[in-house]
């Protein structure tokens, strides 16, 4: 009977010893679960990114394909003719300045006449505001005036076609080292290049007449294979369109028309632009005969030189 007893008596201790190491390791498999559950978290993460992805790509889509609708094009369109400023802003002339706005407004039209856009529409729209408001703050048409310069050399085509392009490459960049300054120097802006000449705008004709005789002077220095150039200018007076970086309109074509009637070594002044001259400071002799197509038929022209001891 004590044997029995004996014998029964292990049996009972590896019970408990089993249950202990059941009990110990019945925790450890708890902490550790959590564990478990991270790499589901990731996968639910990256799931909520691809599905973000897909819902942008979409979003894009749908505006892409509105902003190609004809109707909305068409609305764009007319919503631009609603807003201060020119409704064809865009185009060639309107977009031909340096500064950024124009550089945008020539890349939208480009991209507008290869695919139509409303967005394109409106960029548009919102560039013609930013040139009516530059016009509202005296830059451009009628809130103004001005006075506008050209110049060019006397005979230089004639002499250019026998000397080569070389020689007159050589002479035209002589000429610009001299013109550009003086212009500059009297606070006055280049607007374009016209070969051999040139077009400015000043404030006032007083600094644009001093321009002309300072650039004049300069020129008597310069020769290039036996060619001196003499410079012929012309200012005159008025409220010039200012369109993208140039300047249009009648007093710009009359300016030009002024310059071109002027002799080698010339400087005329329209009769608007001798009113505003600074007194005392230049001698002046009226021409005659003044006449050019596209200028008033009442139009005077005078000769102007700095007074002496000017």
């Amino acid at each position: 009977m004590a044997s029995t007893a004996r014998g029964e008596s292990r049996p009972t201790r590896s019970r408990l010893e089993d249950s202990q190491i059941v009990d110990e390791s019945g925790p450890q498999r708890d902490e550790a679960a959590p564990a478990g559950d991270e790499p589901q978290a990731v996968e639910d993460g990256a799931g909520t990114d691809r599905r973000g992805r897909r819902a942008g790509r979409k979003i894009a889509a749908a505006v892409k394909r509105a902003d190609r609708r004809p109707r909305l094009v068409t609305t764009a369109q007319l919503v631009r003719r609603l807003l201060p400023g020119d409704s064809e802003y865009g185009d060639p002339l309107s977009t031909a300045g340096e500064e950024a706005p124009h550089a945008i407004g020539r890349r939208l039209s480009a991209l507008s006449e290869e695919r139509p856009s409303a967005l394109g529409e409106l960029g548009l729209g919102a560039l013609q505001v930013w040139q009516s408001l530059s016009e509202a703050q005296g830059r451009g048409r009628g809130s103004r005036e001005l006075a506008i310069l050209f110049t060019d050399l006397v005979h230089f085509s004639r002499w250019a076609l026998e000397a080569g392009d070389t020689a007159a490459i050589e002479l035209l960049r002589e000429v610009g080292r001299a013109i550009e300054p003086a212009v500059r120097d009297q606070n006055g802006k280049v607007v374009k290049r016209l070969g051999d000449g040139l077009m400015a705008v000043f404030d006032e004709p007083t600094p644009a007449v001093r321009a002309a005789l300072d650039a004049r002077e300069r020129l008597e220095t310069i020769e290039v294979e036996g060619f001196r150039p003499r410079l012929r200018a012309g200012v005159h007076v008025g409220r010039p369109r200012r369109l993208g970086g140039d300047y249009l309109g009648v007093d710009v074509n009359t300016a030009a028309r002024v310059g071109a009637a002027a002799d080698g070594g010339e400087v005329l002044v329209s009769g608007p632009a001798c009113e505003r001259l600074e007194a005392g400071g230049f001698e002046l002799k009226k021409r005659r005969r003044f006449k050019a197509s596209g200028t008033p038929a009442d139009l005077e022209v005078y000769v102007v030189e700095a007074a002496a001891g000017g």
